[in-house]
């Protein structure tokens, strides 16, 4: 069984949670566009969507992540 003191944080960061939340609203979008037909919301989804791949490293970089300067879990 495993404890929280060694648990590493993956996930409990600001980094995390924005890009999770910027996947979840690109997702939505990119759905949204393909039930009603609209190609111009499923490509703005698609785009968002690829963005929050790459937001998360980026916000970690700048001091957001687990350990990050900019974060209260120092």
């Amino acid at each position: 069984m495993t404890t929280h003191e060694n648990e590493p944080g993956h996930g409990h960061s600001i980094a995390a949670w924005s890009a999770v939340i910027v996947a979840i609203i690109g997702v939505t979008l990119a759905t949204l566009g393909v039930c009603i037909a609209d190609g111009a919301i499923t490509i703005i989804g698609s785009v968002i969507t690829v963005i929050s791949i790459f937001l998360g490293p980026v916000l970690a970089k700048l001091g957001f992540g687990v350990a990050g300067k900019s974060t209260s879990s120092q």
